[in-house]
């Protein structure tokens, strides 16, 4: 029996065209949550979301969706998928998509305010030539919170700057040739990091992970990466301290967001913004493609989805 499927595309022409030869045994209907939807909504039983739209729009009528049993997103983050969940539907991420993509970016943020790439590119309207000393990330002391797949392809593209070491934090402790502490040892760390990369998902337990308390902790001058999620960070706390020039951060996340337009973070200097574009690259588009086709070809064969996240 044909399992109806959902990709993103506007018709299964251009799903077959993006993607190839499509597992037999499955039906595709296109779906881009651009406010139509298939007749086929009651017989649905895998979704592929749409990447970079808001869940609310992507699963307004889920309660429709009578045989789904997977929601596979784009996304690497999942949290604002969970409130929609029907009960027995499986949720997968893009675990794997956007690590080399949001990697660059993490790596390309440092780098720009480090070395006052940004400061630079403000002076060139009024043609200011202003030189100065800047910090290189060669002899910098890293830390990666949140050491995943993401916090694992920063290191690796650092790995040529000649830092003077790299620290990893994540939930749980592991061992081998790269040794990750527990998320209870953050605030130890703190005051040695001179550069810190969030890449933590965003959950109960990590909402403000980064707070006053925490900020404080870090070294004067100091640079604060963002590629998570603008609520693992308080921006209120993170605007009092990079408000003083005491440290820096680059933000691809923010809370809120989009970023209101007359919020102070735009205008704070040390403060570099880049509007969620982590995943936004052409790195995007082969690594979504093979993800998608293993999945539909698991899902047809009746094997376990990978990246289940709920």
């Amino acid at each position: 029996m044909a399992r109806r499927i959902w990709l993103p595309y506007p018709d299964a022409a251009a799903a077959r065209a993006a993607l190839g030869p499509l597992p037999e045994g499955l039906v595709v209907d296109g779906f881009l949550a651009d406010g139509t939807w298939p007749d086929s909504i009651g017989e649905v039983e895998l979704l592929v979301a749409p990447y970079m739209f808001p869940a609310p729009q992507v699963m307004e009528r889920v309660g429709e969706m009578a045989g789904l049993k997977a929601v596979q997103l784009l996304s690497a983050g999942y949290d604002n998928y969970l409130p929609f969940l029907p009960d027995g539907v499986q949720l997968c991420n893009a675990a794997g998509v956007h690590d080399a993509s949001t990697a660059e970016l993490a790596v390309g943020l440092a780098l720009a305010c480090t070395r006052h790439l940004d400061l630079y590119a403000r002076n060139m309207p009024t043609g200011t030539w202003g030189n100065d000393v800047t910090m290189s990330l060669a002899d910098r002391h890293v830390l990666i919170v949140g050491y995943g797949r993401i916090g694992a392809a920063i290191e690796q593209r650092l790995a040529g700057f000649e830092l003077g070491s790299v620290t990893r934090v994540a939930r749980r402790a592991r061992t081998g040739d790269a040794p990750v502490h527990p998320i209870e040892e953050l605030g130890a760390l703190l005051p040695q990091a001179e550069v810190v990369f969030v890449v933590t998902p965003l959950t109960p337990s990590t909402e403000h992970l980064i707070g006053a308390a925490e900020l404080a902790l870090l070294p004067d001058g100091a640079l604060l990466v963002n590629v998570a999620r603008g609520r693992v960070v308080d921006t209120d706390a993170l605007l009092a301290a990079t408000r003083t020039g005491r440290i820096r951060a680059a933000l691809d996340v923010t809370d809120p967001e989009p970023l209101p337009s007359d919020h102070e973070l735009w205008r704070t200097p040390g403060v570099l913004i880049s509007p969620h574009v982590g995943g936004q690259s052409s790195a995007f588009w082969p690594r979504m493609e093979r993800m998608v086709r293993g999945q539909l070809a698991r899902f047809a064969a009746g094997e376990p989805l990978l990246n289940v996240v709920a």
